[in-house]
């Protein structure tokens, strides 16, 4: 890729420094009209290139019994759900109340987050939040 930019910059180059001398006996739109025609081309297919070019760069996986070692890769982190702070924090945005009491429960062998919460008006609130997947009741 950047061989055929330093094509295309060395093609411009050349081109606008003989249309310097060129320039004074002939008249600049032609020789304009010919470096568009000669440029705009060559611009066109870099840009074609640009995304394979790119594709072709990046690592591809390591395939079983390389000596290869990923660095720099972005490994999956596997999501457990919501945090107890998380629910915390949706559960006061939801209902606009104050969590007083928290509490970690498992129900058929899924983690619950039991909130009580308290409103400004004194009302108390229990909620219930899957841990997994984050729904409220």
């Amino acid at each position: 890729m950047t061989e055929l930019i330093g094509i295309t910059v060395w093609v411009a180059h050349y081109l606008t420094t003989h249309t310097a001398f060129v320039a004074q006996r002939v008249k600049l739109a032609p020789v304009m009209k010919k470096i568009r025609q000669g440029l705009v081309p060559v611009a066109l297919i870099a840009a074609g290139f640009a995304p394979y070019t790119q594709a072709h760069s990046m690592p591809g996986p390591a395939l079983p019994g390389s000596n290869v070692e990923e660095r720099g890769m972005i490994r999956e982190v596997p999501n457990d759900g919501i945090s107890l702070d998380e629910a915390v924090r949706m559960a006061e945005a939801q209902y606009h109340a104050r969590v007083v009491r928290t509490d970690v429960q498992d129900e058929d062998g899924r983690k619950v987050y039991v909130l009580k919460l308290l409103s400004d008006g004194g009302r108390v609130i229990t909620v219930r939040i899957d841990a997994a997947t984050g729904r409220m009741r």
